[in-house]
């Protein structure tokens, strides 16, 4: 299978390079400039990313070409175009004008195989103070804006390509036409990067990797651990132990209906309670941060007994995707914190377990495609992503048994209006928070003081930002209503319409 080296300068928009690649069927892999992976040579292309930082500054990313100029194709983008240009005989210097934005390209080349099906006047996004007054030695001007001479180049008598423009970004409205041609006419690669390809290479390693050895993976209902657990069961069946552990901070029903899905999906899964547990350890806990860790320690304890009633595990299968392995490294070498999985709290040592991870190569859609490819119900895959923690940083102060059954009515009839109103597709993530004041009403003839509910619902890609989504004020006034007359002890709700940043989606 074909596969194409990334090489990260710390440009932000390294991660949306990687995932048009792969959305052409190209399997690449992102690494920091820094940090080569140790079997180069088995990669088929390299793309050079964009970088904060200017080629002429002393401490700006300077990466040995050596292994691959001249002998794998090469695309070079904005940084990587100005550092070509800047080391190998042209001229890169601050720019006259601000080259930022949108920009369309008034030349273009004929007869260029790079440039085939891009349209005149096409734009694209630029993003640099930087620009290239002269071309690298051996250079050839493919495409110009009104404002960049050199848009986009060429290295004689090498498969070497390069623009300052970024074609992995949305503005870019031809961008993936641009990849595609470097992909497919230039470093003349086969598209065999699929959901099913994945699938069928994946069980087959996961076969010699694991053996005849057990298998513990702690569930947590939510997509990459669901299609973790199913790839594994299809790799090696009965030797998967799965365990679902319900910490009393689920969602109203959440724990039996998840398990007798789980169930009918044919999986070897015990589900355990230990919803008392999980609220006995937090009462009195008020500060967000001490409520996940307090959260994490009794999941460790939990799982940790559990996994020992089952003898000779071996591995611990964890849902890893591919961008919490981009998020352990950096262009500055491993980072100080590696990000920890929630959907199994970061086990400790002692557990003495191998890892397997079989998503680790994935991004969040293609887990959703495969998911899809291995059966698993679109219901499972289509899931709002839901926090670790639960609703105990939907419950701002301290966590009691009566608040959670509370917030978990209200939360009920949110989520289950917008599945009837046909929005719940159209919401990325969605949620009830229980706040820690009351506010006066009137119900009937009588004065109540009670407590106030916020309504969240946003839309995201990724998690990363996120803007509120605007419901429908019929439909916000009729889920109102139906909290505050079936819902005891609430009597007001507000729905939440601040983007992160500089909000976060949770409360807490």
């Amino acid at each position: 299978m074909d596969k194409v080296l990334i090489l990260d300068f710390g440009s932000q928009y390294t991660q949306l390079i990687a995932r048009r690649v792969r959305e052409l069927s190209v399997y690449c892999e992102i690494h920091p400039y820094n940090h080569l992976p140790e079997e180069v040579e088995t990669f088929s292309a390299v793309i050079l990313s964009g970088s904060p930082y200017s080629v002429r500054a002393s401490d700006a990313p300077h990466p040995d070409l050596s292994l691959f100029r001249g002998k794998k194709p090469i695309l070079a983008v904005c940084y990587g175009a100005q550092y070509l240009a800047h080391f190998f005989g042209g001229e890169v210097a601050p720019s006259d004008v601000r080259e930022y934005g949108r920009a369309h390209l008034v030349y273009l080349k004929e007869n260029e195989p790079f440039l085939a099906d891009v349209p005149a006047n096409s734009q694209v996004w630029m993003s640099h103070s930087d620009t290239i007054k002269a071309l690298p030695t051996g250079g050839v001007r493919l495409a110009s804006t009104p404002d960049v001479e050199n848009a986009a180049y060429r290295i004689e008598g090498e498969p070497t390509y390069a623009i300052q423009f970024h074609p992995e970004v949305y503005h870019s409205t031809d961008g993936k036409q641009f990849l595609a041609n470097f992909l497919f006419k230039i470093a003349r690669l086969t598209p065999s990067w699929t959901a099913d390809n994945f699938i069928e290479t994946t069980v087959a390693s996961l076969k010699a990797q694991i053996g005849g050895e057990k298998v513990v993976l702690g569930l947590s209902g939510g997509v990459d651990s669901t299609v973790a657990a199913v790839l594994l069961n299809r790799a090696i069946g009965s030797q998967l132990h799965c365990i679902f552990v319900n910490n009393g901070l689920l969602r109203k029903g959440e724990f039996q209906s998840v398990l007798e899905q789980y169930k009918g999906m044919g999986l070897n899964i015990k589900g355990v309670d230990a919803s008392a547990e999980f609220l006995s350890a937090l009462a009195g806990v008020t500060d967000p941060e001490a409520k996940r860790k307090t959260i994490g320690r009794v999941f460790i304890e939990v799982f940790d007994k559990e996994a020992h009633q089952i003898t000779d595990v071996t591995y611990l299968a964890q849902g890893t995707i591919y961008p919490d392995v981009i998020e352990s490294v950096s262009v500055k070498g491993p980072s100080a914190t590696i990000k920890s999985h929630h959907n199994v709290g970061g086990l400790p040592d002692y557990m003495k377990l191998k890892i397997v991870e079989p998503l680790r190569t994935l991004f969040k859609d293609e887990v959703r495609r495969v998911g899809a490819s291995l059966g698993i119900p679109a219901e499972l895959l289509g899931r709002h992503p839901f926090p670790g923690p639960g609703l105990a940083i939907r419950i701002l102060g301290d966590i009691t048994a009566e608040k959670v059954a509370t917030l978990q009515e209200v939360d009920a009839i949110f989520i289950n209006a917008l599945k009837d109103n046909n929005l719940y597709d159209k919401v990325w993530q969605a949620g009830a928070i229980l706040l820690p004041i009351n506010s006066v009403g009137v119900m009937g003839d009588e004065r109540t003081y009670e407590k106030c509910v916020a309504l969240r619902a946003v839309e995201s890609t990724d998690g990363m930002t996120a803007d509120w989504v605007h419901l429908p004020y019929s439909f916000l006034q009729k889920v109102s209503n139906e909290i505050i007359n079936k819902v005891k002890g609430v009597n007001r709700v507000v729905y939440d319409i601040s983007s992160k940043p500089p909000a976060t989606i949770e409360w807490e």
